[in-house]
């Protein structure tokens, strides 16, 4: 099995400014070289500069175990280092997992399906599409829970980035329900992600809720990933197509 590569966590703005490259070789971590202007070797990584203090009392965990010469990168959406943008081997395929933006409290009559997004969570949503626009992990296919949280965070997103607005958008009910269900979301993407796509599509996005999103991305990696509110988890792998790309990862043809 060769699952999904993390490429990145993309961090909200109430996540630990931090960043931090992790590199598996021979079932070690080895601390990638990288030239900045201050730096502080904590635990078993390396805590790259940015222009604000970082917090390196505590120890990086990372987020992703990743097998075979994997590379894992966390974003901290407050740090100020501009990112190349990730440049993805030729017929490969990236998937996007994006937990929907924090959501408002605020009216309790309200059904859990129809709580809009809290001002931070807009704000948050902001953030996360000029990170991933700034990547280059601009997706062509969007499949969106119909949660008014979900859409309010994908309608701020197209407004904020003009490629998220060019993507073919499709609103997926079942993406809502499935996600309160234990160990069920990532055999339910994958043949959804299969229906929609199509060869030329070479770059999805998911939008949808915890626990299953985080399940889902844990799955594909093999490895644990937290994803808070807004968090973006981008996962590689090679294919000509989506079923073949979830063959290679190691999750056969279930499309």
């Amino acid at each position: 099995m060769s699952p999904f590569s993390d490429q990145a966590i993309i961090f909200n703005f109430t996540s630990i400014q931090r960043k931090t490259i992790w590199q598996i070789e021979a079932q070690r971590f080895q601390i990638l070289k990288s030239e900045m202007n201050a730096s502080a070797t904590v635990g078993v990584g390396t805590c790259l500069s940015t222009s604000r203090p970082l917090s390196i009392g505590l120890t990086p965990v990372p987020i992703c175990l990743l097998r075979r010469r994997r590379r894992c990168l966390m974003i901290g959406a407050e740090a100020e280092v501009e990112l190349a943008a990730s440049e993805a081997q030729p017929a490969s395929r990236r998937l996007i997992l994006l937990r929907h933006a924090k959501s408002s409290w605020q009216h309790p009559s309200l059904r859990d399906h129809d709580r809009p997004l809290s001002k931070t969570g807009r704000i948050d949503a902001v953030t996360v599409s000029r990170k991933l626009e700034r990547m280059g992990w601009i997706p062509q296919l969007i499949l969106c829970s119909d949660a008014l949280r979900t859409r309010e965070t994908l309608n701020i997103m197209q407004e904020e980035a003009r490629g998220f607005l060019e993507a073919e958008v499709h609103f997926i009910s079942s993406y809502y329900s499935i996600a309160a269900m234990d160990g069920q979301t990532a055999e339910h993407l994958q043949p959804t992600i299969c229906q929609y796509s199509r060869d030329e599509l070479f770059t999805i996005m998911c939008m949808g809720h915890n626990r299953g999103w985080e399940e889902a991305a844990s799955m594909f990696t093999g490895a644990s990933v937290e994803l808070k509110t807004c968090n973006a988890a981008l996962l590689e792998t090679p294919g000509k197509s989506w079923e073949e790309a979830f063959a290679v990862a190691g999750y056969g043809s279930s499309c």
